[in-house]
């Protein structure tokens, strides 16, 4: 009894441990994950790189089962047929695309199943491909130039002319960059834009030896805004002809030429006579006398030599509208050199003296 003893405790090790294997077995294929299996024949039009028999087939990309079997069809050299084995639980159907997916950086390829319709019928046995599934992203983007490729052969003709129309504009361009820059500098000026030009300033100034007061003038003189074309209604430098003349970019009067002179003659009638000098009309309700002025020039003529020309009509209106008198007035002063300081000097100085002699007339006339 002794000695058979220890086979009896082997023998039932061994037993137990069958039993033990052939339990995790059937736990392992009922629950543990594989289950029931039902087996798909694939077919792919082309190659299928890198393929090979284990390989994991995904439905919706979680994996379901794997590659059994891999194989060439014998009926068609293009053709490759695949054997798939996937859980029965596998929601396949007639209208389940198949492809194929490469994974990783290394490019693993994988079988890819993706649902159809939830109310389609159950998938036959054979599930075809699409066409071009097994195609690689190396493969497609070879294809794709090799279409660009041919494009581009197809079109040599047309691409060369292209590119010689290009020369061509850009040579123009070369030889008329500085024609372009001086347009590019016009629309910059015409639409304000480019870096700002700073302005100088000239002002005209009232003559102040203008005498002693001999007579006072009577009554409430006013001088409106004197009156004048549009072209006198501007800060810039007028020129006859009209030109263009450098220096005068940055040139502006104080103000518009017809204000500038409407101050310049009040402060001139201040000078003679501070008590009883003209006020501006809008600052009187109805005066007595107007000193009513149109500027019929103010401006630099070249002709004939450079000088200052300033031509003012004058007129004294009663309150009545009655025109008590009216005179020319005009001055010239030439200019040495046309710039603006030589320019605003002589225009000083024909200013003075038209100013006097509008003053002098005024004492006169009233």
């Amino acid at each position: 009894m002794e000695t058979r003893a220890p086979f009896a405790v082997i023998g039932g090790f061994v037993l137990a441990a069958i039993v033990a294997i052939f339990g995790f077995v059937y736990w392992l294929n009922n629950t543990g994950g594989l289950g029931p299996r039902t087996t798909y024949r694939v077919q792919f039009e082309g190659s299928v790189p890198g393929l090979l028999v284990g390989a994991a087939v995904l439905f919706n990309g979680i994996r379901v089962g794997e590659v059994t079997e891999l194989g060439l069809a014998p009926d068609n050299p293009r053709r490759v047929n695949a054997t798939i084995s996937v859980a029965s639980a596998t929601p396949v159907r007639v209208d389940t695309k198949v492809g194929l997916e490469f994974q990783g950086l290394t490019g693993v390829p994988v079988i890819a199943l993706e649902g159809g319709a939830s109310g389609a019928a159950a998938a036959v046995s054979t599930l075809i491909a699409e066409q071009g599934a097994g195609q690689s992203m190396t493969q497609a983007a070879r294809d794709a130039l090799r279409r660009v490729d041919a494009v581009l052969a197809e079109n040599a003709g047309p691409l060369k002319d292209t590119i010689a129309n290009l020369k061509t504009f850009s040579d123009g361009l070369a030889r008329n960059t500085g024609k372009l820059d001086g347009i590019v500098s016009g629309l910059e000026k015409m639409t304000g834009g480019g870096t700002p030009v700073q302005k100088i300033t000239y002002d005209l100034t009232a003559p102040r030896d203008v005498g002693p007061v001999g007579r006072t003038i009577k009554g409430q003189l006013a001088i409106p805004e004197p009156t004048a074309v549009a072209m006198l209604q501007t800060q810039r430098m007028l020129f006859s002809p009209i030109r263009e003349v450098p220096g005068f970019a940055e040139f502006l009067w104080a103000d518009s030429i017809p204000k500038l002179v409407q101050a310049r003659l009040i402060d001139t009638f201040e000078n003679y006579d501070v008590a009883h000098a003209p006020l501006r009309a809008s600052d009187l309700g109805q005066p007595d006398v107007q000193l009513v002025i149109d500027i019929r020039r103010f401006r630099i003529d070249t002709e004939g030599g450079a000088k200052a020309d300033i031509g003012l009509s004058a007129r004294l209106v009663e309150r009545s509208g009655k025109v008590v008198a009216s005179r020319l007035f005009d001055e010239t002063q030439p200019i040495a050199q046309i710039n603006p300081t030589e320019a605003v000097a002589a225009f000083d100085a024909a200013f003075g003296r038209a100013a006097k002699s509008i003053l002098s007339w005024t004492v006169q006339a009233l």
